[in-house]
């Protein structure tokens, strides 16, 4: 594979060291807050024009107001296919790397505005149709965020939007991530047999201070905030899996994570995934029952 011109070849990593990315465009989702702001932040401070999309651009505008270089907001809703085809249809300009950052974690149950379960609605549907939509543009990468949630996670593709299973939020979470590497693996798959050099990777941040526990019950939100004060990386070093899956030089559909024990924190490096993640068969059912759902498809060969 040909390397990237931005390939930090054999250089050891350093945290928060980025090459220069004067001349490149880069879209991240959910950028307002935790690790998509600190991703912004990095890449905004290495050149880039960073496009950040938001549910809420006015409550977004404190945080983008604070970033250097060249920022725009716009407005994305992943809960809803038709602001997804909005904001697909306003980017006029090549793409050079797509961040699938944003994401619910631990919500009640409820239903996006097109009828799907919030967890797999917002993470993986509508990321889904987002880069279905903009990948004629995009001329580099999509790094889709996962988490460590996936491996005690399994999909049932008879009922994905939990209408006929007893709804458990942990499990409707997994499940969402779970989807988010299988997209990875079947999206690089495409991409090889069309010829593509665009490349699809996944990664996660392990145990990072984001706002992602807020919808948890107040004795768990307890348990939670200690845990975090244990072993918890803050925002800035959780976005280093992000960052090194966007700029290093990494075989499509590689898993980022970071190095420590139990990939709770440390620095980014190639890691594992559950067998069911890396079961080909799954993903390419699930890609199958995605087009379906957000009627879209495979836009390139």
């Amino acid at each position: 594979m040909t390397s990237s011109p931005f390939s930090l070849g054999a250089t050891p990593w350093t945290v928060g060291e980025l090459p220069p990315q004067s001349g490149r465009t880069v879209i991240i989702t959910g950028a307002n807050s935790g690790i998509g702001l600190e991703t912004a932040r990095a890449f905004a401070q290495a050149g880039a024009h960073v496009i950040m999309a938001v549910r809420d651009v006015a409550r977004a505008r404190p945080a983008a107001a604070q970033l250097p270089g060249a920022t725009e907001l716009r407005s994305l809703d992943l809960a809803d296919l038709a602001s997804v085809r909005a904001f697909a249809a306003s980017i006029d300009r090549p793409v050079d790397i797509l961040i699938n950052n944003a994401g619910v974690a631990n919500v009640p149950l409820g239903r996006t505005a097109d009828g799907f379960e919030t967890h797999f609605g917002t993470n993986h549907l509508g990321h889904f149709a987002l880069t279905n939509l903009l990948l004629p543009r995009i001329t580099d990468r999509v790094v889709t965020i996962a988490s460590n949630a996936h491996k005690s996670a399994s999909l049932d593709l008879t009922d994905p939007n939990w209408e006929h299973r007893r709804y458990r939020a942990a499990a409707a979470y997994g499940q969402s991530k779970l989807a988010n590497l299988l997209f990875t693996l079947e999206l690089q798959s495409r991409l090889t047999a069309a010829g593509s050099e665009v490349r699809a990777l996944a990664a996660h941040p392990g145990a990072a201070t984001t706002g992602l526990n807020r919808h948890l019950r107040p004795a768990m939100k307890a348990v939670a905030a200690i845990a975090g004060r244990l072993v918890m990386q803050s925002g800035t070093d959780g976005a280093q899996s992000t960052l090194f899956a966007a700029v290093r030089d990494l075989p499509g559909a590689s898993y980022v994570g970071p190095d420590g024990r139990g990939g709770q924190r440390g620095r980014p490096t190639l890691v594992s995934r559950s067998a069911t993640a890396q079961d080909t068969g799954l993903a390419a059912e699930l890609w199958d029952l995605s087009e379906r759902l957000t009627a879209t498809s495979f836009p390139v060969g």
